[in-house]
């Protein structure tokens, strides 16, 4: 049997671009070419020469983050391609992008989700009624952005106007949300109709960042992540079961990631990513690896996911 012939796609468009190039590179290198033929697609220069090499292409890997991306648009191109891919289909993808719609999801289906108020461009800001619904502090993010591109945690009126006023720059709906106080976590998620979690992990950026922040995330020695996280055996059964149920309720196929905040009480659900990242530093990896799956093997495991359907 010959090798299969697997287009990877990174790069793109969006803010996330350098990260997706990592995930492709890191991808790209851990895939055993043994077992794959692999050509490489940036889609923001590559885009025609996917679309006319689409036929010789059995199986689309796609690390793009981000909007045009992970958001349903790619995996639109490439259904009408009739080309396979690892992933997410467009409706999960699109759900799981924008948090207003994913948390109306899970909070109908029961998971804690914090509160939120959902603000739009050319709306007046009311920090004043935002505090009194939400308390204080508050985060401020965009609807759809990826990697905490655009967040902030606001104490005072003065900083919430401002860190609304410059999110809607990059985003005609902003989500300002109460602040939960406690353990930041994320969870793997392997599989289609029966899937699986990966252990928990636990995330504790650096005393200089008060949250997981996009440097935080990606600069070398910014958090530490530790897996399995130290919970008890409940919380962790917990956190693996809201990630099943995110999973399961937004349709995501193969794999997915979500992140959550682990208080005293309770587990609150963040958001769902449905392309998470594959840098050598990510949480998908580390994860995988603690259950025993090396990363070629998790690539392997992908393969079959995709073609399971």
């Amino acid at each position: 049997m010959g090798k299969l012939k697997v287009g990877l796609i990174a790069g793109g468009w969006s803010r996330e671009r350098e990260i997706s190039l990592k995930s492709g590179e890191y991808v790209y290198n851990g895939l055993d070419k043994d077992k794959y033929e692999v050509e490489r697609y940036d889609p923001s220069k590559d885009l025609l020469k996917l679309i006319k090499e689409s036929k010789n292409i059995d199986l689309a890997l796609i690390f793009l983050h981000g909007k045009i991306g992970e958001d349903g648009s790619i995996q639109g191109l490439l259904n009408l391609l009739n080309l396979p891919y690892v992933g997410s289909g467009v409706l999960a993808s699109a759900l799981a992008m924008n948090k207003a719609v994913s948390k109306e999801l899970f909070r109908c289906a029961g998971l804690n989700v914090p509160k939120e108020m959902l603000l739009f461009r050319n709306q007046e800001i009311d920090p004043v009624e935002i505090l009194s619904v939400l308390g204080k502090p508050v985060v401020i993010k965009p609807v759809a952005e990826g990697s905490s591109i655009g967040l902030n945690i606001c104490h005072t009126r003065e900083k919430i106007v401002k860190a609304v006023t410059d999110t809607f720059a990059i985003s005609s709906e902003v989500i300002v949300e109460e602040y939960i106080r406690g353990r930041e976590v994320s969870c793997a998620v392997l599989g289609n109709r029966e899937p699986e979690a990966l252990p928990v992990v636990e995330i504790i950026p650096r005393r200089e960042y008060s949250f997981f922040s996009y440097k935080a995330k990606y600069l070398p020695g910014a958090s530490k992540e530790i897996c399995p996280a130290p919970l008890s055996s409940d919380v962790s059964k917990n956190v693996q079961g809201f990630a099943i149920k995110a999973h399961c309720l937004l349709g995501c196929r193969n794999f997915s990631r979500s992140d959550m905040i682990v208080t005293d009480k309770d587990v609150y659900i963040l958001e769902t990513n449905t392309i998470p990242g594959m840098t050598e530093n990510s949480i998908f990896p580390l994860a995988a690896r603690t259950a025993g799956l090396p990363f070629s093997k998790l690539l392997d495991r992908l393969v079959e996911l995709a073609f399971e359907d």
